[in-house]
């Protein structure tokens, strides 16, 4: 007996662990500022703060230490952005289509003034 109520309690753990993990809250990224600023204005504890938003005060805390990092290496100078991989192919994508239409265009345009020039020659 002891065997089968120790395979349902490990069987019921994983069971809460699976509904916790897939019902975990994610924060937008202007919901983590949100909280952070209401932490650093200090009107309120942290822990209130982290009861009230309903997320563990070290979660907190790691939120807050990104943003102050982030915001020293942007005061420092530190400008150049990370560029996502789906975002580098399209804009490289882009940058090709456009210089094709530039080599079409200044190929017509040669073309053009050559007839042009051409055909004024042999008027004469």
């Amino acid at each position: 007996m002891n065997k089968k109520s120790g395979t349902s309690k490990s069987s019921a753990d994983r069971l809460v662990k699976t509904i916790r993990r897939k019902t975990r809250q994610t924060y937008s990224s202007e919901e983590k500022i949100r909280i952070v600023l209401a932490g650093l204005r200090g009107e309120e504890s942290i822990s209130a703060l982290c009861r009230r938003e309903g997320i563990s005060e070290s979660l907190y805390y790691s939120w807050s230490k990104e943003f102050l990092e982030a915001g020293k290496r942007r005061l420092s100078g530190d400008t150049a952005r990370q560029a996502t991989s789906p975002e580098v192919k399209e804009l490289r994508s882009e940058a090709l289509a456009l210089k094709e239409c530039v080599a079409d265009l200044t190929l017509e345009n040669r073309l053009l003034k050559k007839g042009m020039t051409g055909a004024g020659e042999f008027e004469k």
